[in-house]
């Protein structure tokens, strides 16, 4: 499984893609997302006779949450890189430049929700659950992750050093015909 391509350049002296690159990869990965759960939703419906948004709701994030977990899992551990990923030139290794393993792209996957969690966790104790102020919320929490991820000194955010990976700056070489 190990990919010695996988590892050129890719150690402690990586470079880090510039946060640009990888605000425009997050956006692309959210939109091929949508199509991702969206998916899951409907088969989830299907399968279980669901007509109403409100009924069987704890199964849906359930599944949608494996589902996303399965899909990064899956990218990470196999190439180190998501579709959104590739075409942004960025991806994911351990800290010596090898691939993750399906352990490690697993908690690196449950970490990442620390994006989300604090925003999510601070309106509900604050008792919000109108959409838009719990949106506002956590878009500030997301925007501060942000700020101290690009705060550390090789510019990874906590959960990847919490999981000993890093983002790298990765060209692919193009074939020739």
């Amino acid at each position: 499984m190990s990919d010695p391509a996988a590892s050129e350049g890719a150690g402690p002296g990586a470079s880090t893609p510039d946060a640009w690159r990888r605000l425009a990869c997050f956006l692309y990965e959210g939109v091929l997302l949508f199509g991702v759960v969206w998916g899951a939703g409907l088969v989830y419906s299907i399968v279980t006779g669901q007509r109403n948004a409100m009924t069987g709701q704890t199964g849906m994030q359930l599944l949608q949450f494996l589902v996303l977990g399965a899909y990064f899992v899956w990218f990470w551990s196999r190439r180190g890189q998501t579709l959104p990923m590739q075409t942004w030139g960025i991806r994911v290794v351990r800290l010596d430049g090898r691939p993750l393993t399906p352990l490690r792209a697993a908690c690196r996957y449950l970490l990442a929700w620390l994006w989300f969690l604090p925003g999510l966790a601070a309106a509900r104790l604050a008792g919000i659950h109108e959409p838009w102020p719990v949106a506002v919320i956590v878009l500030a929490g997301m925007a501060t992750y942000a700020t101290i991820g690009l705060l550390h000194p090789r510019k990874q955010f906590l959960h990847d050093v919490l999981c000993g990976t890093q983002l790298i700056h990765w060209k692919t070489e193009r074939r020739r015909p």
